[in-house]
């Protein structure tokens, strides 16, 4: 497969110079693979991935100005095809590697702790912050109420996994969800742009100087709940960290309660993309907990 996506750079580069290349193995939705060491190619596994990754190309060149970390600027695109395989966009490598809780746990001084807090919601910020009924219109995005969202949620669980989740298991996620959406926070949320995948694997740093070095794969942006950003934080590096971050970010406490019920959610969506996807790791990566 690999040298079958080498073969689909060329023939639309043919000017690029490929000396050497190997895949990345982190990516669920996308083979990625770098190339010179020094450029990052991404071709969606799915078909639905393909219109994914036309919308994050667009996304990236509306907020390129307007975000200041480093984040993907696709030079390399193919998009003339509806096959997978033969669809890609290609980008300059941003330095770095993923933020991962190990990695995190490691640092002991607070200070370098509060300053890698600060680059995360000051990205955040950045992003929730660009005015929302002008990008919806320009980038031509869904506006999907969180609760409407969590309700489609809630169904697809309930009749794509129940079937596979003990008794005990199904009460439990009855209770939150029924929570969740019957409650205030989720009534009074209002959406904006967002990352939607904010973890670990998607934050890059540099060990040394210890900083973050740019945010990657935004196929999950769109609008919706900025607390949703937050649960990725608060499931990679755990509760600490969280609210290191949330309390450097405008009215934090206001959207906790809807990063923890997010949080809680993101097993099963894992496991549902692995049925939906037949990735078979996936499904079971999520489901685990709940048989």
């Amino acid at each position: 497969m690999v040298h079958q996506y080498i073969e689909t750079i060329k023939l639309k580069y043919p000017d690029l110079t490929i000396q050497n290349y190997y895949p990345n193995e982190i990516g669920q939705n996308n083979d990625v693979l770098i190339i010179n060491n020094s450029l990052v190619f991404r071709f969606p596994k799915y078909k639905q991935g393909i219109s994914q990754l036309k919308k994050e190309t667009e996304l990236l060149e509306y907020i390129k100005n307007i975000i200041t970390i480093s984040i993907p600027n696709p030079a390399y695109r193919s998009f003339e095809s509806v096959i997978p395989g033969e669809v890609f966009t290609g980008y300059k490598l941003i330095t770095g590697v993923p933020l991962w809780k190990d990695s995190l746990q490691n640092i002991k001084s607070n200070e370098l702790l509060k300053g890698l807090a600060l680059q995360l919601v000051t990205f955040l910020v950045e992003l929730h912050s660009i005015p929302k009924e002008k990008a919806k219109n320009d980038l031509n995005l869904n506006d999907n109420h969180p609760i409407g969202e969590m309700s489609n949620l809630f169904n697809r669980i309930q009749n794509k996994l129940f079937p596979l989740m003990r008794k005990e298991a199904q009460k439990e996620v009855i209770q939150s969800f029924k929570t969740f959406l019957n409650g205030e926070a989720a009534l009074n949320s209002k959406t904006t742009l967002i990352h939607g995948d904010f973890g670990a694997s998607n934050i890059l740093w540099n060990p040394k100087p210890e900083s973050i070095s740019g945010i990657i794969d935004f196929g999950g942006s769109g609008l919706g709940d900025p607390a949703y950003d937050f649960a990725g934080i608060l499931s990679s590096y755990g509760g600490a960290f969280f609210n290191m971050c949330i309390e450097l970010y405008p009215n934090g406490n206001e959207i906790s309660e809807r990063v923890k019920f997010y949080q809680s959610t993101f097993a099963l969506q894992e496991a549902l993309h692995g049925l939906e996807n037949n990735d078979q790791q996936a499904f079971e990566n999520g489901i685990k907990a709940y048989r």
